[in-house]
């Protein structure tokens, strides 16, 4: 019997936002409340909520279990070719419209075209600027 693995979930906000009625920011306060490691991404930004931000998915310092997707569609279908197989991958609405939700199938991505806050068990409205 194999000892469930202890190490932390690790997230990437890829569209993270200082603004905190954004919905880029409440995942951001999301993940960290449910102990995730998150890893912002923002090329304009140095830090959200105190912690340091990376200005692309490959500068975070390790894989990530999980990406959460807050951009809008023509900026995500430019991302899509970057983003890595086997990873769970949000597409949070507004994020992704059909033709997007489509390629990223195609490149055998592992779409959710859904809520990632909600994933966890927790609401966005909890997260009130």
């Amino acid at each position: 019997m194999t000892a469930p693995s202890t190490e932390q979930q690790k997230v990437a906000v890829i569209g993270a936002s200082q603004n905190r009625r954004k919905f880029g920011n409440k995942c951001v306060r999301a993940y960290r409340q449910a102990s995730w490691k998150v890893y912002p991404v923002n090329p304009y930004a140095e830090q959200i909520e105190g912690i340091p931000v990376f200005p692309v998915l490959a500068a975070c310092p390790e894989p990530v279990d999980r990406i959460c997707l807050y951009l809008p569609p023509e900026k995500t279908r430019d991302l899509l070719p970057q983003l890595p197989r086997g990873v769970e991958i949000f597409f949070n609405p507004g994020s992704a419209d059909a033709d997007v939700l489509t390629e990223a199938r195609r490149l055998d991505l592992d779409v959710h075209d859904g809520r990632a806050i909600v994933a966890i068990g927790l609401s966005p409205s909890q997260f009130g600027a």
